[in-house]
């Protein structure tokens, strides 16, 4: 495998940081001034800037305090090695900052870490470089780095210099890394191969639909108006309810394929049943990623945490209101696009209802939508039989385009078994058979 061409410029960067961290620890033991702007002009800052990749807006502190959270991840003893050439016999060493991780044995350096590297024991200038971690500096507002939070009572800046992981994959491997589903981040990407030809709708749940997409065109526009920016949030929030099968999903996948933005399914079961207690960890690990990301969000069976609230009768019932408003709270402030899904519009609590922007119907499809649903899934490698009256099947049973997909794989299976390219109406009508049997429905 061919390595990036920016790999090279890796050993300038780290030299550069090297010899920024030597010059600091070689004039505080000798007592001498030291200024990082006496590198300002070192050729080298280009190689930073083309390994970076961050807006010119960041200052060259920014960029130095990005270098030392990143260069653990290529060089677990860089640390100990530079500070064992200017304190050759040991001991402690409390100013550098620092701390060991959990099953990392080299250092991992702390925000204390980063202002005796750029300021040294110089307070005013200190209290100038901690202003860098601040809520709305360049390195915490775009998500790239973060101070670990620390126990009661312990200085903020002895917490980890934190990478947005995201960020971090993209920089080393120079490649977009999606999030893999797992314990700390259960949601999962979705995507489709069909388009808005493929989905047949009622007339008015399209109409509704065609709201979405105005905001989706036009919602930066919005906030970008005098008045109304400081009126309302930032953010569209929609549930889609109806039986299961109706295209809620389906919808959801082809707007986010129509605008390129991927949309991820909150996996709700998994959040609930094995994750309580760290809940909020971690669905605000998926919003914040979200957020940054432009992503839509998806929560596919809502009644699952956004049903009715329960009566408070135990520890567990009390904890899991508490999620419920959390996520309440989440949802309002999410600035892009969140859709959630449910069978029944009543099984949401009422707190929730009245903060969507939109509630969009997906019923079972009508006659006339299961006929255009019914001719649209004909297998393209398969002739449907002269006899088959679409129409006529589409009146007698009544069927969502997910069943009706079903049928035809059922179908199609049951020609490539024959040796046959002829879609066969017997075909059809034992895969409508087997679908009606699933739902528990007469036939």
């Amino acid at each position: 495998m061919q390595p990036p061409s920016v790999y090279p410029s890796i050993n300038q960067v780290i030299s550069l940081l090297n010899d920024v961290l030597f010059a600091r620890l070689t004039t505080y033991f000798e007592q001498q001034p030291f200024s990082i702007n006496q590198l300002e002009n070192d050729p080298r800052w280009q190689q930073v800037d083309e390994w970076l990749q961050v807006p010119d807006t960041y200052a060259q502190t920014e960029k130095l305090i990005l270098l030392l959270a990143v260069v653990p991840h290529i060089l677990p003893g860089f640390f100990e090695g530079i500070i064992a050439q200017t304190l050759p016999q040991g001991g402690e060493f409390v100013e550098f900052g620092g701390v060991k991780g959990t099953q990392h044995r080299g250092m991992l350096p702390t925000g204390e870490t980063a202002l005796f590297v750029l300021a040294g024991t110089d307070v005013a200038q200190r209290l100038m470089v901690q202003s860098a971690f601040a809520e709305h500096a360049h390195l915490t507002s775009s998500g790239l780095l973060r101070l670990e939070s620390v126990k009661e009572g312990e200085p903020a800046m002895s917490g980890r210099l934190l990478l947005d992981h995201d960020w971090l994959e993209k920089l080393l491997f120079r490649k977009e890394v999606m999030p893999t589903f797992g314990a700390e981040f259960p949601a999962r990407r979705v995507e489709t191969l069909m388009t808005w030809d493929d989905l047949v709708l009622h007339p008015q749940t399209m109409e509704q639909i065609s709201d979405i997409r105005l905001w989706m065109q036009h919602h930066e526009q919005m906030m970008q108006d005098a008045v109304l920016a400081r009126k309302i949030k930032p953010g569209y929030r929609v549930l889609f309810y109806g039986p299961a099968g109706t295209g809620k999903t389906l919808t959801t996948m082809l707007i986010g394929k129509e605008y390129d933005l991927p949309v991820y399914r909150i996996d709700l079961s998994q959040v609930v049943s094995k994750y309580i207690g760290e809940t909020e960890k971690h669905i605000e690990w998926v919003f914040n990623r979200a957020s940054r990301k432009k992503w839509i969000l998806f929560f596919d069976e809502a009644d699952a945490l956004f049903g009715k609230r329960t009566n408070v009768q135990s520890a567990h019932d009390k904890y899991a209101n508490q999620e419920v408003s959390y996520l309440l709270q989440r949802i309002e402030e999410y600035d892009g696009l969140l859709i959630l899904a449910s069978n029944f519009k009543n099984n949401i609590d009422d707190a929730f209802l009245r903060r969507f922007h939109s509630l969009i119907h997906f019923p079972i499809p009508s006659v006339n939508e299961r006929q255009k649903l019914w001719s649209r899934c004909v297998p393209a490698s398969l002739t449907a039989e002269s006899g088959i009256n679409w129409e006529d099947i589409a009146r007698q049973y009544e069927i969502t385009g997910a069943g009706i997909v079903n049928v035809m794989q059922y179908a199609l299976l049951r020609s490539f078994a024959r040796k046959s390219e002829t879609l066969l109406q017997r075909d059809i009508i034992e895969g409508i058979r087997k679908e009606f049997r699933k739902e528990e429905k007469a036939f």
